[in-house]
């Protein structure tokens, strides 16, 4: 039977890698785009992918989303991110990251439910190193990954009867458009060799979402070398 995916953040990074190996091996892929416009590009760019569109931004969007009756993963891929001190952050800041990091991912796993629980199919949140431990400067975004992790936690408690599995990848420092933007705004020089590559994440994600289904994988921490 083929599987059917569906996918935030498959724009770029990581999401875009783990679409791209679930189409080339024939399985059905969803991704959601937070526009038509984006939806023509990624749809250009991801061929045989269908297209939702719901912008994450504004979770209350993806409660319209039309779903396939069995959803054999979700996997939240989509994320933002900006640096700064608690005395300078903007509320417009701190409420962007929280609802795109962690609003949007727990609305969204909420409307495909039924239809996990109808194939038994995995949730996969990525989430970071952040979601681990907060450095300075990192507040808003740290709060919304142990958001996240806390979120994944209870889903997984609650959705364990229906067979439904919930896994937290955390990566660390990832070479994706993210991690340059991160540099920038910490003033530093950016060299991706330096950092996991996306396809090193891309991988796990797949590793869990192809586990046999004696076994489940919580937790699953990427770090560089």
């Amino acid at each position: 039977m083929t599987r059917t995916h569906l996918l935030t953040g498959a724009g770029s990074g990581i999401g875009e890698l783990v679409a791209r190996a679930l189409l080339e091996r024939g399985d059905d892929v969803l991704v959601v785009a937070r526009s038509a416009q984006r939806a023509e590009e990624m749809a250009a760019a991801l061929p045989g992918a269908r297209t939702l569109v719901a912008d994450l931004a504004s979770p209350a969007t993806a409660e319209s989303l039309d779903l396939p009756e069995r959803l054999d993963s979700v996997v939240h891929a989509a994320g933002v991110v900006e640096l700064g001190a608690v005395a300078d952050l903007s509320v417009q800041a701190w409420t962007e990251q929280l609802q795109v990091n962690l609003v949007a991912p727990a609305v969204l796993t909420r409307v495909a439910l039924p239809a996990l629980r109808a194939a038994r199919g995995t949730v996969v949140l990525v989430n970071s190193g952040a979601g681990l431990f907060a450095h300075p400067q990192w507040s808003a975004y740290a709060a919304s990954k142990h958001g996240l992790r806390a979120f994944a936690d209870s889903l997984r408690g609650e959705e364990a009867g229906h067979g439904v599995r919930v896994s937290s990848v955390y990566p660390g420092r990832t070479a994706t458009p993210m991690q340059e933007k991160v540099h920038a705004q910490e003033g530093k020089e950016y060299d991706a060799d330096d950092w996991v590559q996306p396809s090193t994440v891309a991988a796990a994600v797949l590793h869990v979402l192809d586990l046999p289904g004696d076994a489940t994988i919580p937790d699953l921490t990427v770090k560089p070398r």
